[in-house]
Order: structure tokens, then sequence, then C-alpha cells
């Protein structure tokens, strides 16, 4: 570091010397200033000085979330190996390992692997596969905030929890960026007792400027998605003054969309613009990356797939499309550029609809309050307890009591009972008691030699190595060209629905779909105007609580004409026509709005808690009106409140609201309102495929999702009605009314708005925030012809 005229930190020396002691602990740096090598030189530094310390193979196994980040991350470290002198080798193993390398590892492991949890797992799944990690010092985990809130999270927990069961002197280390919940984070990463920890976090913060880039003008009817072409012509000069820009779009369809739309404005750009995401070939992927790495590209159109901390250091821009819906995925994202300590990370954030400017100013304040969201811990989940005993006793097998020891050490199984333990271990050697008649579901068998459960079916070996690990995704398939030629996946759904000739967009491409022929979609090129972008499920993401806090706040002093802040001084027109044809909600008003059509009878709501809470809301408050007076609905949400139209009078007055919006026998109210068992079942779908009770994988056969959730479906209906006790069922349940109903959220918003001054107004015509939800609940029903004519003849009328 001399040599280069570097000092060290403070964090990185603290780290150092933390792990020279003996401690395990959590690193907590800004982008861009070394946290990888504030653990990575740790250890160097302590073999150096104690190379007794030190046994032959695995010494460190730093664990990422993502096979880009590892590959990167063993260059750098590849380098410092080198300029040192050390003879370590750094090597990388996931699922792009070639198969040959994976031998050579086995035989003897490098003294550095950079993996992931899922590979980890696979690895335990080995024969003799102890001998790996008996003598490992230390075990990194990268980007845990990434991880944790995760299952892939627990997957990282238990790994931990194994290598320490065999090698004791195991230190762990986590390496994140700033979230809400710190203490929390590193207690879930080390919760072992009698372990030394450590938080150190780096003084220096990161300097980030956040630039709204405005329309030419506020239009006070706006709509999401409407401005995307209008502010290409205000991307391009941004393009052209920086080296190397990132453009991040939240969804796969719209980086498609972007790039289309970029190089129709400036098609100089073509050969120097890029797009990047996870459905496209891994080759395309790989020489993208390298192509930034080496500052050829002057931009590439993003999804998350870049989020994460890979360093581009040519990259000196970055541009948000629409809002990034939470605090830390902005702050990730504009930590993309000026990647070095001293350089400012320069963020654009350009408006796909006007209201979203409101969204940049409370990321502003957000940041400079230094609030950022927690993320949450998994506990008690089953499905990957029971994947982790069968992947043990497909490796080497495992003694009960000493298994149920050091997992109910970790925090996601710290509550675990020994009679749900007992339960799982029945579970995997006879199915439990509604599926014991089945003998494919009696996968363990304890050995009476040596008293360690053990999986000795080379068949069920087989099928569960293919089946490890926790994302359960959608079914994609192949896109290749029919002279030959590999372009991306895209999801069995979308493709379902084309029809043979028809135009979609891929790789920021135009091709024709010609035949489906097993897992793959043969294409032509095509020169078609009118072809589809693919959907990805996965698709819009809902904000989170921390933003939607300062959104509601900012929204709040939003009608004062002498605010200074930039954004909501350009918004001023579209505000003040909130005001004056209904209300600006303050911070501590709840906002309801009756709008009469001749279309029907409209209510809105604006919680401003996010699309997923708010499509739990709209099915509770219709369910409430319903039994008022029997209504049928339709329903739209957003990201700030829901529609519910009928053909009928709504029965809702100032005398009845404050009970509609009660959190009196909420959930008992929402069980009511939904398709909680159908929701169940779903989830369900999820739970069976990563515990194994169905196959997702098989040798040249993957199952489709109508599949699984037909053999999934089944097991379901029969364990609601013979065994309701059984815990992967139990924890469907938990998981939709803990993840997909955010059940803490929901009553949390309900709190609020019971403690809040309901306002109900009754507007003659469309309002500013109605406007974008009666374009969302037209969007599925209209092509974008008809739309376009349908918002503008709206749009008149409204101004009449």
């Amino acid at each position: 570091m001399a040599e280069k005229g570097h000092t060290p930190f403070s964090f990185q020396d603290q780290t150092w010397e933390r792990y020279h002691n003996s401690f395990s602990g959590m690193v907590v740096a800004p982008t861009g200033f070394g946290k990888t090598f504030s653990v990575f030189l740790a250890v160097v530094i302590d073999y150096l000085n104690h190379p007794e310390r030190y046994k032959k193979g695995l010494k460190l196994i730093w664990i990422s979330p993502l096979r880009s980040l590892a590959k990167d991350l063993a260059k750098a470290m590849n380098e410092v190996v080198d300029e040192i002198g050390l003879d370590w080798e750094v090597a990388v193993r996931n699922g792009d390992t070639p198969t040959n390398i994976r031998r050579k590892q086995e035989r003897l492991m490098p003294d550095v692997l950079l993996t992931t949890p899922e590979t980890l797992h696979l690895l335990f799944s080995q024969k003799k596969n102890s001998r790996w990690f008996k003598n490992v010092n230390c075990i990194a985990v990268d980007e845990w905030h990434e991880l944790l809130g995760s299952k892939r999270g627990v997957l990282v927990e238990l790994a931990i929890a194994r290598v320490r069961n065999l090698s004791k002197k195991t230190s762990v280390w986590g390496i994140t960026a700033t979230i809400g919940n710190l203490e929390e984070a590193k207690n879930v990463l080390i919760p072992y007792e009698g372990v030394k920890t450590t938080m150190i976090k780096a003084k220096e913060k990161k300097k980030i400027e956040i630039i709204s880039v405005l329309p030419d003008e506020v239009e006070e009817l706006s709509w999401a998605g409407h401005l995307g072409k209008k502010m290409s012509s205000k991307i391009i000069p941004i393009i052209y003054e920086n080296n190397t820009t990132l453009i991040f779009t939240n969804t796969r369809n719209q980086s498609e969309l972007w790039y289309q739309i970029l190089i129709e404005e400036a098609p100089d750009l073509i050969g120097q613009i890029a797009i990047h995401h996870g459905s496209i070939a891994k080759v395309q992927r790989n020489f993208i990356e390298e192509a930034i790495s080496q500052g050829i590209l002057k931009a590439v159109v993003c999804t998350s797939s870049l989020d994460l901390g890979v360093d581009f250091k040519p990259v000196d821009c970055v541009i948000q499309i629409g809002s990034a819906k939470g605090i830390a995925r902005f702050l990730q994202r504009a930590g993309r550029s000026g990647h070095s300590p001293f350089e400012t990370s320069k963020m654009y954030a350009v408006p796909t609809h006007s209201l979203q400017l409101i969204e940049v100013a409370a990321v502003k304040e957000a940041v400079k309050q230094n609030e950022i969201e927690a993320r949450y811990p998994y506990v008690l989940t089953y499905d990957i307890l029971v994947q982790f005993l069968v992947t043990l006793a497909v490796g080497e097998g495992f003694n009960k009591e000493e298994t149920y020891q050091f997992i109910k050490e970790i925090h996601t199984f710290h509550y675990l009972t020994k009679e749900d333990f007992d339960w799982c271990i029945h579970f995997i050697t006879q199915g439990g008691n509604t599926l014991k008649s089945y003998e494919e579901f009696h996968k363990v068998v304890l050995d009476e030699e040596d008293g360690l459960y053990k999986v000795k079916s080379r068949r069920i070996a087989m099928m569960h190595r293919m089946n490890i690990g926790v994302i359960v995704g959608e079914v994609m398939l192949f896109v290749k060209f029919f002279s030959g030629g590999y372009i991306g996946m895209v999801e069995e759904y979308f493709i379902s629905k084309l029809k043979k000739g028809d135009a979609f967009v891929i790789g920021g491409r135009v091709v024709e779909m010609k035949q489906i022929k097993d897992m793959t979609v043969l294409v032509k090129a095509s020169k078609s105007k009118k072809a589809i972008t693919p959907s990805w499920n996965g698709g819009r993401l809902p904000l989170t609580s921390g933003l939607t806090h300062f959104l509601r706040l900012k929204l709040s002093d939003a009608i004062d004409a002498n605010n200074r802040e930039r954004e909501l001084k350009f918004l001023h027109p579209l505000l003040k026509r909130q005001q004056e044809k209904s209300h600006i909600p303050r911070h501590d008003e709840f906002l309801t709005e009756l709008i009469e059509t001749k279309d029907g009878f409209y209510l809105f709501m604006y919680p401003f808690e996010g699309r997923l809470v708010h499509e739990i809301m709209a099915s509770l408050i219709a369910y409430r009106l319903s039994k008022i007076k029997p209504l049928t609905f339709t329903i739209a949400q957003n990201d700030y409140g829901f529609e519910l139209l009928s053909d009928q009078e709504i029965p809702l007055n100032e005398e009845n609201i404050a009970q509609i919006l009660s959190k009196e026998n909420l959930m008992k109210d929402i069980i009511a309102s939904i398709n909680a068992s159908e929701m169940a079942s779903r989830k369900f779908r999820d739970i069976a495929v990563v515990a194994g009770l169905v196959i997702q994988s098989q040798p040249g056969n993957k199952k489709s999702n109508k599949s699984l959730q037909s053999s999934s479906g089944l097991i379901f209906r029969v364990l609601n009605d013979y065994e309701p006790t059984n815990l992967l069922l139990k924890q469907a349940y938990d998981e939709v009314f803990n993840y997909q109903l955010e059940k803490v959220r929901l009553q949390k918003a309900f709190e609020r708005i019971t403690e809040s001054k309901i306002i109900l107004k009754r507007a003659k015509d469309f309002t500013p925030l109605s406007f974008p939800l009666k374009v969302d609940s037209l969007r599925g029903t209209m092509t974008n012809e008809e739309l376009s004519k349908r918002i503008q003849r709206i749009q008149k009328q409204a101004v009449k």
C-alpha cells in the first residue's frame, strides 16, 4: 500500500488488529472504501505473522450473493497475493465453474474459496467433505445486508454453523453497507456464545450528489410511464458528458424498453451502449462486465444485476429511471459511480411520472438524516432445515443430537424445540404421518453401524444435489436463433401468450417467434415495429416502509409556495391543483376521495404504504363496505394508494368511515377478505420445492410451474385435511401473513390511520393523486393506442 501511496483507513487497521486478537465481527463502510481488503488482508497479515496457525488447504471461505461479484473479487485478491509474493491459490466455485476445475479443487482445496451460499451447501453433500473444512480459519460474508432477510441468508447461517462445528477456531466476519438494524444484523450472523464480537464502522462518509432531471413542464394530471420517451433527450447529454454511465431500471422489461428508446434517440450510441440483466446469456453478460471495466462502453442499461459491489472504476455517473423504491437501494446504486473513496457518487433521478419527484425529495431527506431501512431475518424456516438435514445425510451422514445442538445455536432456529426437530427427522425418514405410505418420501435411513442418518439411494442423492437451494423462480425458456446462437431467456408464462410470427424484444434485438421445441424458443431476426417487450415476474417493486415515511413528510410540506426544494418547487402547479380539487394530506392526516363519473362510482384512499400493502388494504376495505351493502368492485393500486370502482353508489360517509378504517378485528377481516388458503397453497409450492416434497429439476427435465403447482397443491390439500399440524403447512401460512401480507406493516399502517385526522373529499373529476390509479386500472384492458386516446379524453374533461 505504501508503494502505491495508499494509507489504510482507520477501520481497516482496526479490523486487522481485532482479527489478530481472535474477534469475529462486522465491517460497515461505504462503497469503494476497501471493505473487502479490511477482512481479506486481516487474514493475510495474520498468516504472515503466525503461519503456524494455518494448515494446508482451505483457510478462508468468502461467501458472496452474486457470481459476478465473486469473479471480480477473486481478480483483486489474486493481484494482492501476487504482489506480496504469497504462494496462495485464490479460486471461485459456483454454478459456472467447469467440472474439471471442480474435481481439481476437491483433490486439494485452494487457500481462498469464493463461493455462493448454494454452492457451499452442495459441497456439504459430497462424500468425505468434512476434511475440507476442518482447518478453516475464517468465513467472510460479503454484502450481508443483501442476504439478511432472505432464505439465502438462512443458508449462510447454516453453512457457518456447520463449518464452525468442524473447526471451532473459525472466525466469522460480515461485510455490509449501512442498514437500519446493524446490531441485529451482527447478532444474526454471529450468535455464538463465548465468541468475542465487534462492530467496526468507517468514520469516512461517501459524498453523494443526487440530481433530479426535470421535464420541460409539469403535467397537472401525470401518470406512470408517460414521461419515458420525453426524458430520453435529457439523458443523452448526460451520457456524453461522462466516461461510463450505468442506467438503472427496476425491471427487465423496462431495461429492454429503455435500451430501444436511447438508441432511437441517439443512433450514434450503437456499439457504445449495452444492456445487462439476469435473463441475458452469461457469455454476453461477462463480455459487457469486462467492457465496462475497460471503459469501452459509454452506457449500460441494467437492472439489479449490477446493484452490488462489482468494482467498475470507469463508471463516473449513474442514472435511475423511475423510482428506486427504497433508500438503501438508491444509495447502493449511487455507489456504483465514483468508486474511489475521494470521488463523489453522482446519481441522476429521471422520473417516469411527475409525482416520482416527491420520492426523490424524500430520498434526499432520508440521506440527510442518515435513515436507512432495516432488513428483518427469517425464523423457523422448516423447509430449509429439512433440506439441510438431507444434504448432510447425502454427504457424510449426521448425528442427531450433535446436529440439533449446532443448529439450535443459530438465530433462525434459536426457538427450535426438540419436538419440532424430531418432527423434521420423522419427515425425512418416513414422510411424516400423512405421507408415510409413500416410499419416495423415505429418503434418509438410520445406519445401525455408526448411528448416523444417511441417504443410501444414489437416485435420491442425485436428485437432492440437483435441487439444493432456496430460489424458486419462474420456469425459464432459452431463446436461440434458428441458425444457431443463444440470445437469452424468457419466462414460460410470457411465451405461452405468443403465437407463431409474433415479434418480441430480448437483449436489445427484435426477434420473431418461429416455434417452441422442448425448453427452447427458436426465433429469427425481425424488423417489426410492433414488438412486445417481455414482462418478467418479480416485476414491480413496492416502496419500502422507510421511504414511505419520508414521502408522507415531504407531501405534507409540499403545498408551501415558499418551499425551496427543487423538486417540490417544480411540482407546485400539480400540487396546487390537488389542493384546489381535493386536499393534500399532512403527515397526521389520511385522505379519502369519492368521485362519480359516467363509468361508475370511485373510492380512492391514499395510505402511502407501497403497492403490496395497498393490495391487501383494498380487499379489506371492499370486504367491509360489502358488509354494509352488497357490491362488486374492480380494484387497482399503486405505491401511493388504491382505487375501488363500483357501478353502484359506495356506502361511505363521514359517519362510518372511521369504522371502515378501524384497526379492530383487522387480521380476522383480512382473512375473510382474501383467499388466504389459495395464497398459502401458492406459497406452499415454493416450500415444497425447497423441502424436496416435489422435485423441480430432474436429469434432462425441469417441471413447469403448472406441474409443480398441481403436485404441491394436491399435497397441500391432503395435509390441510389430514395433518393440519404439519410444520411445512404452518410455515406456508406464516409466510403468507408475515411476508406477503406484511402483517406487521399492515397493523402499523392501521394504527397510524386510526390516530390520524380522516379527510373525506367529494371531487367532481379526477385529481392529480387519483389520475395515475385510474390509468393503471385501464392498462390491463386496453391496447396502448386505445389507452393513450382514453387518457387524453379524461385529461380534457378534467381541465374543463
